[in-house]
């Protein structure tokens, strides 16, 4: 009878799941491109782009929907049991109510494994359709006269920078160190991701603490520890949405060098891990939460899991801002609207008939 009961909950769950993760993303496309239709169209882009570019940016809103998915999905399910006395049924038969939503649990840590790998490949695609929908053509693709400051204390002075060539043109490297004076001075320089920037074509002057000067000319020399991307060089870098857990970091520190304010950066960085993770915060929550009414049927489903969500998405903003203010550091900030509903999930889990 167990088994019977867990398949019964588990593909129940699964199937509502599946309806609304496949159609949600929808209505978030819907709003998206309400908002954004006229500037797409003053770019000149045909309708195929436009379906292009969202179809790129299906997988983003997809990783949104996972939480409200399986909010949803997990009310319906423990509902409709309740409306229908399965559950009573199930309690008269010994089974408690914490190993009847087992399956529910169990589906939650799945489906929170498959947001975090679904989350490492939302970069990428959305990358290609700011591509698609001409977003980087809008955005500065080059920078000019500039100085960085990289992660290991060595001062870059560049002329020009090109983010679709990877290349830089004028470019002085300039490191102090117990004394030491490097200066490197190259007419350009190429940048892959193997092997990180190469400059060609200048010369290479060392000062040692005791003044006796050395100087080399080179046609190629690379330095050993210049890996930043030539987008962290950009004043504008790409939009957060298009950057990994990591590139979030790199950024943040490169923005740190520079005497900027990081908070925001890593506010959205840890944001990465939490939305994710609050999949499995979600289905622990709407279990219990869908036993607190008897009636109502699909309109009390769907009102209680929009309202949650409406929830959960104002906490992510409210203390996402004040993380990005300073009033909390970045990881609280983005993990505690999930705390949140732990606490309730807690609280309504132990109020509940087993």
């Amino acid at each position: 009878m167990i088994r019977t009961l867990d398949r019964l909950v588990a593909s129940t769950f699964a199937g509502i799941f599946a309806l609304f993760i496949l159609c949600i993303p929808i209505l978030f496309i819907l709003g998206d491109l309400t908002e954004k239709l006229r500037r797409y169209l003053d770019r000149d882009l045909a309708l195929t782009d436009i379906g292009l570019g969202y179809l790129l940016l299906y997988p983003h809103f997809m990783l949104w929907s996972f939480p409200v998915a399986a909010l949803i999905g997990s009310v319906f399910t423990i509902h409709s049991m309740s409306t229908h006395r399965e559950i009573m049924a199930a309690n008269g038969g010994g089974i408690s109510f914490y190993r009847l939503v087992m399956p529910l649990w169990l589906m939650g840590v799945f489906l929170t494994a498959g947001a975090f790998l679904l989350g490492s490949a939302v970069p990428a695609a959305n990358r290609k359709a700011a591509e698609t929908l001409k977003e980087r053509e809008v955005r500065r693709e080059w920078r000019h006269n500039f100085v960085y400051q990289t992660e290991n204390g060595e001062t870059l002075t560049i002329q020009q920078l090109f983010i679709a060539s990877r290349s830089i043109e004028g470019v002085l490297l300039e490191r102090i160190d117990e004394g030491s004076l490097r200066h490197i001075w190259a007419t350009r320089g190429s940048y892959t991701e193997e092997t990180g920037w190469t400059f060609h074509e200048g010369y290479m002057r060392l000062v040692p603490p005791d003044g006796r000067e050395v100087a080399y000319t080179f046609g190629r020399y690379h330095p050993a520890r210049l890996t930043v991307p030539p987008v962290e060089l950009l004043e504008d870098p790409p939009e957060e949405r298009e950057m990994t857990y990591s590139e979030l970091g790199r950024r943040a520190a490169a923005v740190r060098r520079s005497g900027g304010d990081p908070r925001e950066l890593l506010v959205k960085r840890e944001q990465k891990l939490a939305i994710p993770a609050a999949t499995f915060v979600i289905v622990l929550l709407g279990a219990p939460l869908a036993t607190t009414a008897k009636k109502g049927g699909a309109v009390f489903g769907v009102g209680i899991s929009l309202g949650s969500t409406i929830l959960y998405m104002m906490l992510l903003r409210f203390f996402g801002a004040i993380g990005s203010s300073g009033g909390l550091p970045p990881g609280w900030a983005a993990w505690t609207p999930n705390l949140v509903f732990f606490a309730a999930a807690m609280v309504l889990m132990a109020r509940v008939r087993t």
